[in-house]
């Protein structure tokens, strides 16, 4: 197999095969989309994806593999987690550039649980520790949430009840974050570097309503619950208790407003400001998200 080195000043190589994990979810099926717009070779990896992939069955792990040049990594929310021994494989077999998508505060004590902080951390000490060139993408909480996520069957009926307060959060498009991903697995000059991605301005759950409702005339109201209450709801729609846990921990950092602060990681990735909120929702509006 021939890896294609686009490490080096002035390389006109293109990236190889890339294998993006996650293919099928809110950023992977967007990077597979962008690098295929691009004529890159792409290998779209998930449970239901073209290349069959799960974190839980190692036996997916290389065939996924073979070939590939480079990867887009979506690594899962359990600890320990299965990204260093996938990363050590990765690199065995030939793959010569990691990107990470991690999380906003991975590394800020406190930030997160530990349950919540400790896969990204290992995570990103794997990609570090690898020996090939990796960059490590730590976006904080999606817009897509409100639209093709955990939020969008609240929204549809009127009523999203989540354990935030009122916190705020500098919610970061998707688009901008597979845009990031895809400079880093095709360009030069992103090789070690680490972004933190946040949208241009921070808003409540409530304020990211009301711009729903000033596009789409869908109104929802948002109703703060307690922590355990939120758990319990999930937990009698079908959620594992485990996950759960998760979701609710994860939701902390929205209530205490330490996804509120701006970064600059989509500018210093991309040369360009992050997208707003507003443009977030005009563009999933005319898809029929909430329709």
């Amino acid at each position: 197999m021939t890896h294609t080195d686009t490490t080096r000043t002035g390389t006109t190589n293109g990236p190889g095969t890339v294998l993006v994990l996650g293919g099928t979810g809110k950023t992977g099926r967007r990077v597979v989309a962008l690098l295929r717009e691009l004529g890159v070779e792409t290998r779209a990896a998930s449970r239901s994806g073209d290349t069959p992939f799960d974190w839980a069955d190692p036996a997916t792990w290389q065939p996924a593999l073979d070939g590939a040049d480079a990867v887009y990594i979506v690594g899962t929310e359990h600890s320990p987690s299965p990204t260093p021994p996938f990363i050590a494989q990765a690199v065995a077999s030939g793959v010569r550039r990691l990107v990470l998508l991690s999380a906003r505060g991975a590394d800020t004590p406190g930030h997160f649980s530990e349950k919540v902080g400790a896969p990204h951390r290992e995570s990103e000490a794997a990609v570090r520790s690898s020996g090939v060139a990796w960059t490590i993408l730590r976006p904080g909480w999606f817009a897509q949430n409100f639209s093709e996520g955990v939020f969008l069957d609240g929204v549809r009926a009127g009523e999203l009840a989540l354990p935030t307060g009122d916190g705020t959060a500098a919610f970061v498009d998707a688009d901008d974050i597979a845009a990031v991903a895809v400079a880093a697995l095709t360009r030069d000059g992103h090789d070690g570097e680490v972004y933190e991605l946040s949208g241009p301005r921070a808003l409540s759950v409530a304020d990211v309503l009301d711009e729903i409702a000033k596009v789409t005339g869908v109104r929802a109201a948002y109703v703060p619950v307690e922590p355990s209450a939120f758990r319990a709801g999930l937990v009698a729609q079908g959620v594992s208790e485990e996950e759960a846990a998760v979701w609710t921990e994860a939701m902390e950092p929205v209530l205490a407003s330490r996804e509120a602060p701006l970064t600059d990681g989509v500018r210093r990735a991309l040369g360009r400001p992050p997208r707003d909120v507003a443009d977030f929702v005009r563009d999933a509006a005319a898809a029929g998200a909430w329709a």
